[in-house]
């Protein structure tokens, strides 16, 4: 059976990262193991969220490694396979796979191919894949990830930001994703409530204001030492109950 993808997408400082990390989390501690978690925005930090390091990530990959470096008895596909190996951080419960920069000046082209031949080789490995995705659709858009069983729009409660989720909710239909489950994600909610903008999907979960969460960032502290009792934790588990039941109940005939 196929894993269940989730991407985690909206603009950025919306709180992709701390959504993503705690859901991973969640998932883990609901006894859903492995959860491949993908760190797939070049300004890589999941790891410090998750509380693991990265030895090396997809954009420190060098193409012609891959074309002159195989080792004599190695397939292409084989060192792929043996170097996506060696960048996967394994953790307790989840492994982490970082897309990082590209080295030099280059573009993300080998990066972007890279991470979609990862996908497909390591995918099988997974009862859960997380996608912390790049601000905007760009690894949807050039179907670098496929269409995730699940988006996830993360946004804050202002109009400015649900303006952006709804763009976001827009582009993703123009890309053929009708059929995918959308559901909002409202980060920082305030007692005041959100901003009201037509035609945004479904609150999936309201994610309160914490200071914890802020003062976990400003220490350098993972994400993941919330305590149990942080209304950020609680929210993201009741989410990741709910998304254990979608997967549950995706379609036996579903394809990637």
């Amino acid at each position: 059976m196929t894993p269940f993808f989730v991407a985690v997408s909206g603009k950025g400082g919306t709180g992709k990262t701390t959504v993503s990390a705690l859901l991973v989390q969640s998932l883990v501690e609901a006894g859903v193991r492995p959860v491949l978690a993908v760190d797939a925005d070049p300004n890589a930090n999941l790891h410090e969220a998750l509380g693991v390091m990265v030895r090396e990530s997809l954009g420190e990959m060098r193409e012609e490694a891959f074309q002159k470096s195989i080792p004599p008895g190695m397939s292409r596909t084989d060192y792929i396979r043996y170097r996506f190996r060696r960048a996967l951080v394994e953790s307790e419960g989840f492994d982490l796979l970082a897309m990082g920069r590209p080295e030099g000046s280059g573009c993300y082209c080998f990066a972007n191919d890279l991470l979609k031949t990862c996908m497909r080789l390591l995918e099988k490995d997974y009862r859960v894949v997380i996608i912390d995705s790049e601000a905007g659709m760009e690894h949807i858009s050039r179907g670098t990830i496929g269409y995730p069983d699940l988006l996830l729009i993360v946004t804050d409660p202002g109009a400015r930001g649900m303006r952006t989720a709804a763009r976001i909710l827009q582009i993703a239909r123009s890309m053929g994703m009708s059929s995918t489950p959308m559901r909002l994600v409202v980060n920082r909610a305030r007692q005041t409530g959100a901003a009201t903008i037509p035609g945004l999907p479904e609150v999936i979960a309201t994610i309160p204001e914490d200071p914890r969460v802020e003062a976990a960032d400003l220490e350098a502290r993972p994400l993941v030492s919330l305590p149990p009792d942080a209304p950020a934790r609680r929210e993201i588990a009741r989410l990741a109950g709910i998304i254990l039941e979608m997967a549950r109940n995706r379609p036996a005939d579903h394809l990637p």
